[in-house]
């Protein structure tokens, strides 16, 4: 698996550099709120259930979006991890990241301006099994913290457009 895995990026990193344009992509997501807080989301082909635990007023009938973030997170670190050692012929027999991150709910229900409705800090441990020595996985790691993306995502500011298109409005009969 591994060779073949390291055929492909390889291939892929002499595509990207011979036609750089073809390294331009663009993923989307469209999702709809079911009930409650219960939403659904589709990329490409993939469908997940969102939603608040009962504690926060949801039905707890999927992660919610700030879990979302921390599993998007920890999971391409894994990727970016086994991508640059396969690269690089570094051994890696296993990775995998636990994660947790502090949110003041204060932020999200508008109680208090001064406390961003994000998270304030994220945390994490990411175990590896590798016979590389230290100075080569600490290479490794400032590796994958440079071009893992979506560490770049929640670490830089990202522009984002919002616009309100669509408006329905409904008229109740009194």
């Amino acid at each position: 698996m591994s060779e073949s895995l390291k055929t492909v990026l390889g291939n892929i990193q002499q595509n990207f550099k011979s036609n750089p344009e073809n390294a331009s992509v663009k993923f989307e997501s469209k999702s709809s709120l079911i009930e409650g807080f219960h939403s659904r989301a589709f990329l490409r082909h993939h469908s997940i259930d969102v939603d608040e635990p009962k504690e926060l007023g949801g039905t707890d009938q999927g992660a919610n979006p700030v879990e979302l973030i921390l599993a998007a997170l920890g999971t391409c670190q894994e990727i970016t991890y086994k991508a640059y050692a396969t690269v690089l012929g570094i051994p890696l027999e296993s990775v995998s990241v636990e994660l947790e991150g502090d949110l003041d709910l204060q932020g999200f229900l508008a109680l208090n301006d001064d406390i961003r409705p994000g998270y304030q800090q994220i945390r994490g441990k990411v175990r590896i099994k590798s016979e590389a020595d230290d100075a080569t996985l600490e290479k490794l790691r400032e590796a994958v913290n440079a071009h893992c993306p979506v560490l770049d995502i929640i670490s830089n500011p990202v522009p984002v457009e919002l616009e309100l298109t669509e408006v329905n409005r409904c008229h109740l009969a009194r």
